[in-house]
């Protein structure tokens, strides 16, 4: 890297930043970022321009925010339920095969389960049995309606009777159909007869419910929180409320993307959860830093609002920039795995944060050009003469410069032993368990095993060409894991194929469940495929756990290049990148602790299934690794920025806990605070994301960006930012000191 001279007014303080204090000093002005009168760079003039040309930027984003957030309100119907699939597997195509050939009896069919306390042939309950067949059928996404078939949907007790609802429409429409369906349904129950529905898509559906409800609890006992720390961290009532400025102008914008985007592929209703939380604490991270960095620049009363402005955008809007396409690199990962669900989520991340990116960049700029001075307006008592650098974070630098091996030793022990127990995580896909008593698929459920067996609510399909159906018949017969087996019923269309129902002898969940399946897949005729609701998560288990190395992998991959193009040094970006993997595997090794294991269960209110939701290591790695980069970016950003103008490791350190280490603290308590409220309600997913991400992000904070990654610049020293000849001629040019 080539020496640059510290830039600087004529008059700013030359002597070092080690200089010996004199009486009553002014503020020491050198150790804070530097104005200059050079030029702004390409952030700088965008945020010239934001800033000059305010009423076309608060046009703008009027106009976009009504006509994307006109289709807001339509989200929560827009938006599916499923998509929770391996595409290109054989279950899927079983699903498929079923609907098109076999009246919609697949794993998305609705099951109608009538228990009652006498048999099933009194008037009263077949009374009961032709309303729900009347209600069902009405439904336009309902094919063939299929009445109880004795040895097959009827109990041997004649107790217990399974009407089946046909799928004539995608998973998502079934599952819109079973939240519109169950409630008639249930109203049928009385008089000694219940009526549940049951099956994949009602199970999707009072998922998503009880998920929604939770999402939406935690975000109103979040919102108070957050409040008082960004009145803490800002100091300043009217800057606090600049994060809500973007989170709303995000959420509104990406709300109405997703709606419109569900005209093109089923969108998640996850995605829209997900969303909403990373708009808050992105908008959160994002203004602290923007605003805090305009402040300093504000300090010099001689100079503008617009040279404020440009100063701002040139150090932190490049920074933040930087962060963001970090986040949308880590997050477009996920689409690595071919399944709806997860690309949609991600997706649906990416588009919230594509939205606060370019509101922090263009409508937080013209804001802060119109407030000015007034920035500050309302402050706290304690806050009206604050520093832009931190006193008590610089002290923090000086002490992990002083005992750097002592203090980065003990972070280190801490996330590693916290990381341990990673070894033995076990992953599967969520069992019925992790829906309330209450619900009408876990009621159905637990219904249908008591009067058929345990393996009854997981019945396999299995789809054989007719030519091989009495050879497969004979397999599935034989096998060892299967209960029962129906004889082969061929396809009325003459398509060719044929298709027997299994029942297996345990529980969906059962880990066993995937031996048999594996066994039937090996030994049935060729061209036979084996599917169900139950082998759909086998599948999709299958696909996470084979692609996660891949995620992950191409994770690490993007990040690190990223932060080399930022930082232009290969070893600061390797450290940046290999430190966040500690915090992850800290956090991975207590969501083991918590959730395969049980410790604290009663505590949260939670059942432990002995294992964590299959789908977590992959999404979760994303969404952690997005965080932490998003704090590296600013961290080493801001060392970048003093290391630029001193030529000094210690100044990096010092300079860059002192200016960015509040930040960095501010915007982690806030997170922490969001996905904590997590794990308090809600069935056990939204725990788990809750547990994982909260405690990533204090881990991140508390033990990687605010000790371990300042000790391992002090202990590489000048290596740290070192950079070959060869590597700066290939890399574009950036630079964190503005002007």
């Amino acid at each position: 890297m080539q020496s640059v001279p510290a830039p600087g007014p004529s008059n700013a303080p030359s002597g070092p930043p080690s200089a010996p204090a004199t009486p009553n000093p002014a503020p020491d002005r050198s150790k804070e970022p530097s104005a200059t009168a050079g030029p702004p760079g390409p952030f700088g003039r965008l945020g010239v321009w934001s800033a000059t040309h305010t009423r076309s930027v608060f046009l703008l984003w009027i106009v976009l925010v009504a006509l994307l957030g006109a289709f807001a309100p339509k989200v929560g119907s827009a938006l599916s339920g499923a998509g929770w699939q391996a595409d290109g597997s054989q279950s899927v195509a079983v699903r498929q095969i079923a609907q098109q050939h076999f009246g919609g009896n697949a794993s998305s069919a609705l099951q109608i389960v009538v228990h009652a306390d006498r048999p099933v042939g009194d008037p009263a309950v077949r009374k009961v049995i032709a309303q729900a067949e009347s209600i069902v059928r009405a439904d336009p996404r309902v094919a063939d309606v299929v009445p109880p078939q004795p040895g097959a949907t009827l109990s041997g007790d004649g107790r217990t009777a399974v009407v089946l609802a046909g799928a004539k429409a995608d998973p998502n429409a079934m599952v819109r159909a079973a939240d519109d369906l169950k409630g008639p349904l249930a109203a049928l129950s009385g008089h000694g007869v219940t009526v549940q529905a049951t099956g994949a898509s009602v199970l999707w559906s009072d998922f998503n419910t009880a998920n929604h409800d939770a999402m939406m609890h935690s975000e109103i006992l979040s919102w108070p929180v957050t409040l008082v720390i960004l009145v803490l961290a800002f100091g300043s009532l009217v800057a606090a409320g600049l994060p809500l400025l973007l989170t709303m102008a995000g959420l509104a914008a990406s709300a109405g993307s997703l709606v419109l985007l569900t005209h093109l592929t089923p969108v998640s209703i996850w995605a829209m959860n997900f969303a909403m939380m990373f708009a808050l604490a992105l908008g959160i991270d994002y203004a602290l830093f923007m605003v805090m960095r305009f402040r300093a620049a504000r300090r010099d009363r001689s100079r503008g609002t617009v040279a404020a402005v440009a100063e701002t955008m040139d150090t932190a809007g490049k920074a933040v920039a930087l962060s963001g396409a970090t986040v949308l690199v880590s997050l477009s990962a996920v689409m690595l795995v071919p399944s709806p669900a997860f690309r949609s989520m991600a997706g649906g991340i990416m588009l919230a944060v594509a939205f606060v990116l370019a509101a922090t960049l263009t409508l937080l700029p013209a804001v802060l050009a119109r407030l000015g001075h007034r920035v500050d307006a309302v402050a706290l008592p304690w806050a009206r003469n604050a520093e832009p650098r931190s006193p008590r974070f610089a002290s923090w630098g000086e002490r992990l410069w002083r005992r750097p091996v002592a203090y980065g030793a003990a972070a280190l022990v801490v996330l590693l032993a916290l990381a341990a127990p990673v070894i033995g995580l076990r992953t599967a896909m969520p069992s019925i368990d992790v829906l309330p008593k209450d619900a009408s698929a876990r009621a159905g459920y637990t219904t249908v095993q008591q009067a058929f067996g345990p393996g009854a609510p997981g019945a396999l399909q299995i789809a054989v060409p007719s030519g091989e159906a009495r050879q497969a018949a004979d397999v599935v017969r034989h096998a060892p894991g299967i209960a029962a087996a129906m004889p082969a019923q061929a396809a009325a269309d003459q398509s060719g194929w044929s298709m027997i129902q299994a029942v297996p002898k345990v529980d969906p969940s059962d880990p066993a469940l995937s031996a048999t399946v594996h066994t039937l897949r090996a030994d049935l005729p060729r061209g036979s495929l084996v599917g169900g609701a139950a082998v759909e998560n086998l599948d999709l288990q299958a696909l996470l756990t084979a692609r996660t190395p891949l995620v992950i992998g191409v994770v690490l991959g993007l990040g690190f290049l990223l932060l080399l193009v930022a930082l232009q040094a290969p070893l600061v970006a390797a450290l940046g990148t290999a430190a966040s993997l500690l915090s992850t595997g800290a956090a991975f090794g207590v969501a083991r602790l918590v959730f395969q294991d049980g410790h604290g269960a009663g505590l949260l209110g939670f059942g432990s299934q002995g294992f964590l939701d299959g789908w977590a290591p992959v999404f979760f790695f994303a969404m952690i690794f997005a965080i932490a980069m998003d704090y590296t970016v600013f961290l080493l950003a801001s060392a970048k920025e003093h290391y630029e103008r001193t030529r000094s490791p210690r100044e990096a350190v010092v300079g860059a806990m002192a200016h960015s280490g509040r930040v960095v603290f501010a915007a982690a308590a806030v997170m922490v605070a969001v996905f904590f409220t997590f794990a308090v309600s809600g069935p056990l997913p939204p725990k788990e994301m809750g547990i994982v991400l909260g405690t990533a992000v204090l881990l991140d904070a508390a033990l990687v960006r605010l000790v371990l990654l300042p000790v391992l610049l002090r202990l590489t020293g000048h290596a740290a930012w070192w950079s070959p000849a060869w590597l700066r001629r290939i890399l574009p040019a950036v630079r964190f000191s503005h002007g």
